[in-house]
């Protein structure tokens, strides 16, 4: 559904992405981005969703070349980026949030938005409350839950255990197992460990290269990854 090929990537004359190809397909349920801080994870996310252009390379979403696609027909295609910064609008209302979300698909908004009721049941007991008195785990839900609206066929997801208690943190990935489950979700997230561990396939990134690809499990029992993140 996804392919990135030999792409390199620059902000201005600095270059963070080299030569690099990654895959997600319709097949895949969670695929993980781990690698340090600065590596490029969160640049391919917006490489992907059409936020930033690559300097050298194709981008494919859906066989198309997503460099004829704005960021509002690839998340029509089905890609859907719930960014590290949540991005909410903190003076509306959850409903409103989840409504927001919907924008391509308002016919079946109701529906929608019944399912991501039944997966976060707290977005429905705070439908009236505005965005901004949430919790962070609360916010993480809605962000997810807004994301969800648009009934992604790939849901990307930046760093959603950022800033969370442990005990939240695993309320959190626990949803997005649920998720898995429907929808392939594509996850970068720092604790390695966590996002191997519920990864099917896996790239280790570092210094905007890929270093290796391979299963979750396969990069767990890596000595490099032992070694240098866990």
């Amino acid at each position: 559904m996804i392919e990135l090929d030999a792409i390199d990537v620059s902000y201005g004359n600095i270059q963070v992405i080299w030569d690099l190809d990654l895959h997600v397909s319709e097949d895949d349920t969670v695929v993980s981005i781990v690698g340090p801080n600065g590596a490029g994870k969160s640049t391919l996310l917006r490489v992907m969703s059409g936020l930033h252009p690559v300097s050298d390379g194709r981008v494919s979403a859906w066989d198309a070349d997503a460099a004829t696609l704005n960021p509002t027909e690839i998340v029509e295609r089905g890609f859907v980026h719930v960014s590290e910064e949540r991005n909410l609008f903190g003076d509306m209302t959850v409903r409103e949030n989840l409504e927001m979300g919907a924008y391509t698909h308002r016919n079946s908004l109701d529906d929608t938005m019944q399912e991501v009721f039944e997966l976060f049941p707290i977005l429905e007991e705070r439908s009236d409350q505005l965005a901004k008195s949430m919790s962070g785990g609360q916010q993480q839900m809605l962000a997810i839950g807004r994301g969800l609206m648009a009934q992604p066929t790939i849901l990307a997801l930046d760093e959603p255990s950022e800033g969370l208690a442990p005990q939240i943190t695993d309320r959190v990935f626990g949803k997005i197992e649920e998720i898995s489950e429907e929808v392939t979700v594509l996850l970068v997230e720092q604790h390695v460990n966590r996002a191997l561990n519920m990864a099917e396939r896996a790239y280790l990134l570092e210094n905007g290269r890929v270093v290796r690809e391979d299963t979750g499990t396969g990069l767990l029992e890596s000595d490099h990854v032992k070694d240098a993140y866990l």
